[in-house]
């Protein structure tokens, strides 16, 4: 009979020589470290039996894999042992292990550090860890430490599969590895900051504090959609993040969603999400928010009306598209205007305005004074310099043949003159 409980708890081939040493605890069995019971008047009776919620838990989850990583790595190599077939043996040794060390962690603080203050001030998750993987480097045998198997990818998968068939066969319950865990962190937590350490003289009184006043009570989370559990103390850190909680709008919307769909909201469908004004194309850089486009485009007809003439009349001046914005409105509603959505259909209504009205008249500019000056002193330049042309060409006239055939002879002469005189420098320097 033990044989086929055996098989059917791990799915494992056993020998028969092997069995009496590996048999399965009956459900009966405490697995938990013992109490030791206050005596008669001697102290409080009833103590408040609640810890952190959240802290407990990860003890209990590392739990499992820690003795996975035990089994795995004292088997590994051996052709008659499997991590099946020490699980039970090693997990009742990994428990007394940690209950010793937990025990004996503050006073060994104390004598290390000189003081209370000492490591007993570290996180109970942290601290237990390292009594947790003290035992698993205490259980390798040789060939794991020394063939690399501890740095291997198949060792990993190994224990990821072991820790799978002890959770799918109830291989030392959740329960149960949460008890451990409280105890575990009564004893190292010198500071309380993890578990309650009120103790009271009669069951009422625990019970009043146990349903009201524990912040280390468990709670489940109130919203809808959302099963943590943690401590009563953690109630308002929990409740401004769970991602199951209905909240405003973070855009000031008359909405309220779970704070999960936020951002999903925020950039879609919330009518308070900023946007570029329908006109972007033609000039307007207003952003605004979705639900305050139609009051946006009814407000800023002017300013749009202008940025569309703008890009019609190009050689328009400023003045004259200011005017042609007035004629536009006087002949039509501004409603109608305001209806427009988008740059298309907004040109559209323009253009057939613009038809009813007739070709815009471009009005002269009036020239400025510095304008005025520029122009005049052109002009008197022009004039200066047609007049010095009409002298020379008078000059020129006046002159008779013989006089300018001279002029022409003196000047070539004077030519030759400077050419001589240059090619003598010249051979001067090749010299």
């Amino acid at each position: 009979m033990s044989v086929r409980i055996r098989k059917c708890f791990f799915g494992l081939c056993l020998d028969q020589e092997v069995l009496p040493s590996m048999e399965l605890p009956t459900t009966d069995v405490d697995l938990e470290p013992k109490k030791i019971e206050p005596e008669k008047n001697e102290g409080p009776l009833f103590h408040c039996d609640f810890c952190d919620t959240e802290v407990v838990h990860k003890l209990a989850q590392m739990f499992l894999p820690g003795l996975a990583c035990a089994c795995v790595d004292n088997t590994t190599g051996g052709p008659f042992k499997t991590p099946g077939s020490v699980a039970v043996d090693l997990r009742k040794e990994m428990i007394e292990f940690v209950t010793q060390k937990s025990e004996s962690f503050v006073a060994e603080s104390v004598i290390l550090e000189g003081g209370p203050d000492g490591g007993a001030l570290e996180h109970p998750f942290d601290i237990i860890c390292y009594f947790v993987d003290e035992f698993v480097s205490s259980k390798r045998n040789l060939l794991s430490q020394v063939s690399g198997w501890l740095l291997s990818d198949k060792r990993e998968d190994k224990i990821d599969d072991f820790v799978q068939e002890m959770e799918m066969n109830g291989f030392w319950p959740l329960d149960r590895r949460e008890t451990l865990a409280k105890t575990l962190i009564k004893n190292v937590d010198v500071k309380s900051s993890f578990h309650c350490s009120m103790s009271f003289k009669s069951a009422r009184d625990l019970a009043n504090h146990a349903d009201d006043g524990c912040n280390f009570r468990p709670v489940i989370c109130r919203n809808e959609g959302c099963d943590a559990r943690f401590s009563a103390g953690h109630l308002k850190e929990h409740d401004s993040a769970c991602d199951f909680k209905i909240v405003p709008c973070e855009q000031k919307c008359t909405d309220s969603i779970l704070r999960r769909e936020m951002d999903r909201h925020c950039i879609t469908v919330c009518p308070m999400k900023l946007v570029n004004c329908p006109f972007y194309a033609v000039g307007c850089r207003s952003a605004i928010a979705q639900s305050m486009i139609r009051k946006h485009c009814s407000d800023d007809i002017e300013s749009h009306l202008l940025l569309m003439l703008k890009g019609i009349h190009q050689e328009a001046s400023g003045e004259d598209l200011k005017r042609r914005v007035e004629q536009i409105l006087q002949a039509s509603s501004r409603s109608k205007l305001a209806e427009a959505r988008d740059v298309r259909s907004y040109k559209n209504i323009v253009k057939d305005l613009e038809v009813k009205l007739g070709p815009l008249e471009v009005i002269a500019k009036e020239k400025t004074s510095a304008e005025t000056v520029a122009e005049n002193e052109d002009s008197e330049d022009n004039r200066t310099k047609t007049k010095d042309k009409e002298q020379h060409t008078q000059t020129l006239n006046s002159l008779d043949k013989a006089e300018v055939s001279a002029i022409l002879e003196k000047t070539c002469a004077g030519n030759a003159v400077n050419k001589v005189d240059s090619e003598h420098k010249e051979n001067g320097k090749q010299g």
